[in-house]
């Protein structure tokens, strides 16, 4: 199980906010739990010293494709990038430094996979470099994908036979539990057991972790397949729940040094 390590970028600026609090509603409240005094390079330049590969940078919304700039030169090849991602600009990404991008909401159209469009996408970088982003929402007794800064729930619910299909275009899935994310409060134990029992393909959950314990939890849960990424608990993004010295010594720990 691997830590892997993220730069929330908002209106260029290096955040960690409550996901589930997004909107394209001027008048909507978005909960901001933390605005670094650092600019993303600091991070990047401190996750390269540290080897932790595949982390990820996601523009949540307009105002940040400089900022992401920045990450991906500090660190060629060794950042994922996410958010407004599409099959034109897709490679331009990776020339940027970008070890593979994500791909969410541009794949799919009124709540229906869009297929075309993921072919497009996998005919545009390779499959090798698209990680898909398949977070999700509880609806009744199932998970299903959320897109459109996750207020939009999909047709599409988070089964085994969805991850098998998933995973023929893809080489990875980044999968956020929105509904515990940003929270600090405790990972999703269910959605951690599925995807650990179904996930075909390497797959960073994202959501809830608060403490060493967390990690060990999801570790367990996940049947030793799933990596992590940490957000809001970290003490370099004002959190008090883990340091990430400890998330570097549990990487190790689980992975071997680098």
């Amino acid at each position: 199980m691997r830590f892997r390590p993220c730069i929330d970028l908002h209106n260029g600026c290096v955040k960690q906010i409550i996901g589930s609090t997004l909107s394209d509603s001027p008048s909507a409240s978005l909960t901001t739990n933390f605005i670094s005094p650092h600019p993303p390079a600091y991070y990047a330049q401190m996750y390269k010293a540290d080897q932790l590969t595949g982390g990820h940078v996601i523009m949540l919304g307009p105002g940040n494709q400089a900022a992401a700039e920045e990450a991906l030169a500090a660190w060629p090849g060794g950042l994922q990038i996410g958010g407004g991602i599409y099959a034109l600009n897709a490679a331009d990404w990776l020339d940027k430094g970008a070890s593979a991008v994500i791909v969410t909401s541009y794949v799919f159209q009124d709540g229906m996979i869009h297929e075309e469009r993921l072919a497009g996408m996998m005919a545009a970088v390779g499959r090798e470099h698209l990680v898909l982003d398949l977070s999700c929402r509880k609806r009744g007794n199932d998970y299903y994908i959320v897109t459109d800064r996750w207020q939009k729930f999909t047709s599409i619910a988070i089964t085994e036979e969805s991850l098998n299909y998933f995973a023929s275009f893809c080489h990875e899935f980044l999968i956020h539990a929105v509904d515990v994310e940003g929270k600090c409060a405790g990972i999703e134990d269910e959605l951690a057991e599925k995807l650990g029992r179904w996930t075909p393909i390497p797959t960073t959950y994202a959501g809830g972790v608060q403490s060493l314990a967390d990690l060990e939890k999801l570790q367990a849960l996940g049947r030793n397949r799933l990596d992590a990424t940490i957000g809001s608990a970290l003490d370099i993004f004002g959190g008090s729940g883990i340091t990430y010295a400890e998330a570097v010594a549990f990487h190790r720990r689980s992975c071997g040094p680098a």
